[in-house]
């Protein structure tokens, strides 16, 4: 969770880019304002946006910020937070908005439980988390690299899949959940690009087990596998998003 920290914390300072975030950000707004319910307390767990928290107060109602990275929770004037390791006062929010940091948390079933009971009876949990077939060209490129290389280190994070999503929420207390997919495709000339996209998400390999570097073998062979999944200019690369809402029983 530390070097979660430290990846969120060095997008901050690069300038990031949570173009992905946003777009998942944007259609909760849009989810809350069909719903045409007026909350009295949320919780934002991620916020690399600073403007965030007013967007959400609408009907005057107060925001509480949590993010993973000490800069954008300051930015937000918010606190850090470590979701499978949640200290909120019981039965505090009515609304819960998390977008984009459960996907890497250590214990998912936890933090689900944890959030939960910081939740009030009718509350509305409400957000989006990357699912199990992000990155597919990723990871074709680094199996290939790891067969050069004859290893089998994990190159990126293990991402839950949407159909393990609702009975997670169900266990964890919640009732009536339901996962929306949505599929993003973006083009890239090369895998240095992806790379660095995911970098200024603070989304590049967190395991312990990750390997420290890739030798140039290695990385040519991954270079050459990503180019030839394209049209010879551009690969097209898929994230996966899951959607979720799930209510707490009043």
């Amino acid at each position: 969770m530390e070097l979660r920290a430290l990846r969120r914390d060095r997008a901050a300072r690069a300038g990031a880019d949570f173009f992905l975030h946003q777009r998942a950000f944007d259609d909760c707004l849009e989810r809350l304002a069909l719903m045409q319910r007026r909350f009295e307390r949320a919780l934002l767990v991620g916020c690399p946006d600073a403007s965030w928290p007013g967007r959400l107060a609408v009907e005057g109602g107060q925001v509480d910020v949590r993010d993973p990275g000490a800069l954008f929770a300051a930015r937000a004037n918010g606190e850090t937070i470590v979701e499978d390791q949640l200290n909120l006062p019981e039965a505090a929010y009515d609304l819960v908005l998390a977008i984009g940091t459960l996907d890497t948390v250590n214990d998912l079933p936890l933090a689900l439980r944890l959030i939960r009971q910081a939740m009030r009876g009718g509350g509305l949990f409400l957000g989006a988390l990357s699912g199990g077939d992000t990155l597919p060209q990723l990871r074709h490129a680094m199996r290939a690299a790891d067969a050069v290389s004859d290893t089998a280190a994990p190159h990126v994070h293990p991402r839950i899949e949407a159909a393990a999503l609702a009975p997670l929420l169900t266990n964890a207390g919640f009732i009536d959940p339901v996962v929306d997919i949505d599929r993003v495709s973006a083009s890239y000339a090369s895998l240095g690009r992806l790379t660095a996209d995911l970098r200024a998400m603070g989304a590049t390999n967190l395991l312990t087990a990750r390997p420290k570097f890739i030798g140039k073998r290695a990385h040519a062979a991954a270079l050459s596998v990503f180019a030839s999944r394209g049209d010879g200019a551009r690969t097209v690369e898929i994230f996966e998003i899951l959607h979720f809402a799930a209510w707490v029983a009043k």
